[in-house]
C-alpha cells in the first residue's frame, strides 16, 4: 500500500474513532435520581413524573430527603430534579441560597398554601384566636418535619401572635395520625399543614386566617433541576419542563394513597395509564 493510503486509511480510522468518542460524549443520560420530602403531594407527584420517564426509557430512582438535602442534592448534581420546591415562601431560603446552582423551571401546581388549621367543629376561626385558649390545645400545635419552610413560619407565627404553645415537631405522617385521632373523639385540635393535601378531602377543616400574613398568601409548587440536566438529558428536560398537575389531580391520588396497603408507584401508574393525553404533552 502507498504511503497516502496508509494515510488515509488512518486519518479514516482515526475519524471513525473519533465520531464514536463524541457521540458516547452527546449520548443522553438515561438514569436520573429526582429527590422529594416526603409530604403526601410530593410523593404523588415524584411517583407520576417517575412514571412518565421510565415511559420514555428513562431507569429513574427517586430519594427521599428533608428540605434541605433535597436542595442541596440538586444543586450539586447529585439528583437531577425534584418536582416539590414550594414558593415563593415556603422553600425562599433555600432558593435564595442555592439559586445560582440550580435552574427553576417553574410551577407544577398553582393555588398550593400552608398555614394551620382545626377541624370545622372547632370554635375558633383565626390564629389570634388560640392566645386565649391555648388549653383548649393541650398548649401545642401539631407540627411536621423540623426544618420544613411549614415549620419555621409556625415558630414565626407562635412569636408573632405571642401565643403560649409549643410547636410539636414529627412528620406528615404522625400529624396525620394525631389529627385522626383527635377527630375521632371530637377534640380540639390544631395542625400545620398544606394544600394539596388529602385530609382535606378527608375530614371536614378549616384553615385559620393569618390576618398579620405570617403563611404569606398563595404558593406554587415548582420543579427544579440541576443545571447541567438540559444538556445530558433534553427529552427528559422537556418532559420536566412541561410536568404539570391540577389540585384535584394530585388530591384523588393522594386519597388512593391513603388507603391501607397501598403502593404509591402503583396508583400513579394508574394515574399515567388513565392519563395519557395529559402525560404525553408534557413530551411535546
Amino acid at each position: 500500500m502507498s504511503i497516502l493510503g496508509k494515510l488515509a486509511r488512518t486519518a479514516a480510522a482515526a475519524a471513525t474513532v473519533f465520531g464514536l468518542a463524541s457521540g458516547a460524549a452527546h449520548a443522553e443520560k438515561k438514569d436520573l435520581t429526582i429527590a422529594y420530602v416526603e409530604w403526601s403531594d410530593a410523593v404523588v407527584a415524584t411517583n407520576i413524573v417517575k412514571a412518565a420517564l421510565e415511559d420514555k426509557g428513562y431507569t429513574v430512582k427517586i430519594v427521599p430527603l428533608s428540605g434541605a438535602a433535597m436542595w442541596q442534592a440538586v444543586a450539586s448534581g447529585e439528583a437531577d430534579g425534584m418536582v416539590a420546591a414550594w414558593l415563593p415562601a415556603t422553600h425562599a431560603a433555600y432558593y435564595k441560597k442555592l439559586k445560582d446552582k440550580v435552574v427553576n423551571l417553574g410551577p407544577n401546581v398553582t393555588g398550593a398554601k400552608i398555614g394551620w388549621a382545626v377541624p370545622t367543629y372547632v370554635d375558633i376561626d383565626s390564629i389570634e384566636d388560640i392566645k386565649g385558649k391555648a388549653d383548649m390545645f393541650g398548649g401545642k400545635i401539631i407540627g411536621i418535619d423540623p426544618g420544613a419552610g411549614l415549620m419555621k413560619a409556625s415558630e414565626t407565627a407562635i412569636k408573632d401572635y405571642d401565643l403560649p404553645v409549643t410547636l410539636v415537631e414529627g412528620s406528615d405522617a404522625t400529624m396525620v395520625a394525631a389529627l385522626k385521632d383527635a377527630y375521632s373523639k371530637k377534640q380540639p385540635i390544631v395542625v400545620t399543614t398544606w394544600t394539596p393535601h388529602w385530609m382535606f378531602a378527608t375530614w371536614d377543616l378549616k384553615y385559620l386566617k393569618d390576618p398579620k400574613g405570617v403563611f404569606g398568601g398563595e404558593e406554587t409548587v415548582n420543579t427544579v433541576v440541576s443545571t447541567g440536566l438540559k444538556d445530558e438529558a433534553p427529552e427528559a428536560y422537556k418532559i420536566l419542563d412541561n410536568f404539570n398537575l391540577s389540585l384535584a389531580d394530585e388530591q384523588a391520588v393522594m386519597v388512593e394513597n391513603n388507603k391501607p396497603g397501598t403502593d404509591p408507584a402503583a396508583t400513579a401508574r394508574a394515574w399515567v395509564d388513565a392519563n395519557k393525553d395529559k402525560v404525553d404533552a408534557w413530551s411535546k
